[in-house]
C-alpha cells in the first residue's frame, strides 16, 4: 500500500505543480504591475492616506500670492505622488515629505502645523519667525522644535505605512482574479477550446492558490522534494 501511495504522489509531481502555480501567481502580479502605465494604475491606491496626512500640515494656497506657502499644497502633493508611483524607497519618501513640510513652516502656517502635532502654537510661531531671519533659538524653543520634528516623523510614518499596506493588500486582491483568468485561458488553450467543467474547476483552484503561493513556491517545492526523498529512504 505504501508503494502504491508513493507512486500516486510521484505521478502527480507535486513539486512541479507548486512551482507552476507559483509562476502563475508571479505572472498575475506582473499583469497587475503593468497597470501602472495607465495613470499610475494600482499604485494610486494608498496615496490617499499620504495626501490626508500631508494636508494636515500645509494650508491650501490663498488668493493672495504674498500669503502663499513656499511650495503650494498642490505642488507638494504632485512631488510626493511622483515619488510614490515611481516606487522610491519608503524611508526616502518620508524624508522628502518632511523636508517639504518644513519648508512651509512660517508664522502663518505655524498654527495649523501645531494643531497637527500638538506643539504649542505660540512657541512654534516664534520658532518659524526666527528660522526665517536666522535668529538663534532659545533652549525652550530648541526643545519644542525637536518635539515637532519627532511628532512630524511619527505622523508621516503612520500615513506612509497605512498607504503601503493598503497598496500591497489591493495588489494581492487584484492579482487573484487575474490569476484565475490566466489559468482558465491556459486550460482553454490546452483543451483546444473544449474545456470541461472539471478542468475549469481545477484551473479556478490553481488561480485561487497562485497569489498566496507565489512568494513561497520555491521553498514549498523544495520541502516536497525533501519529503519525497525521506519517503524513499524509509521504503528501503
Amino acid at each position: 500500500m505504501f508503494q502504491a501511495t508513493q507512486a500516486g504522489v510521484s505521478s502527480l509531481n507535486l513539486g512541479q505543480i507548486v512551482l507552476a502555480i507559483g509562476a502563475l501567481g508571479t505572472a498575475a502580479y506582473g499583469v497587475v504591475d503593468v497597470s501602472k502605465g495607465l495613470g499610475g494604475g494600482i499604485s494610486n491606491v494608498g496615496f490617499g492616506d499620504i495626501k490626508k496626512v500631508v494636508s494636515q500640515f500645509i494650508p491650501p494656497p490663498s488668493s493672495t500670492a504674498a500669503d502663499a506657502p513656499a511650495l503650494s499644497l498642490g505642488s507638494v502633493l504632485a512631488t510626493l505622488r511622483a515619488n510614490w508611483l515611481n516606487g522610491m524607497a519608503l524611508g526616502d519618501q518620508k524624508s522628502v515629505a518632511k523636508a517639504l513640510i518644513k519648508l512651509n513652516l512660517n508664522p502663518d502656517s505655524a498654527e495649523q502645523m501645531a494643531n497637527a502635532t500638538g506643539v504649542d502654537k505660540a512657541i512654534l510661531a516664534s520658532i518659524a519667525a526666527k528660522l526665517s531671519t536666522g535668529e538663534n533659538l532659545v533652549p525652550a524653543e530648541t526643545d519644542a522644535y525637536g518635539r515637532f520634528d519627532l511628532l512630524l516623523s511619527a505622523v508621516l510614518d503612520q500615513g506612509y505605512q497605512r498607504g503601503d499596506q493598503r497598496y500591497r493588500n489591493s495588489a494581492k486582491l487584484l492579482a487573484v482574479p487575474v490569476a484565475v483568468a490566466l489559468a482558465l485561458l491556459g486550460a482553454w488553450s490546452i483543451s483546444n477550446g473544449h474545456l470541461s467543467c472539471f478542468d475549469a474547476l481545477k484551473a479556478v483552484a490553481a488561480g485561487l492558490l497562485a497569489t498566496p503561493l507565489a512568494p513561497v513556491a520555491k521553498d514549498l517545492a523544495s520541502a516536497i522534494q525533501a519529503g519525497a526523498k525521506v519517503a524513499q529512504v524509509l521504503q528501503k
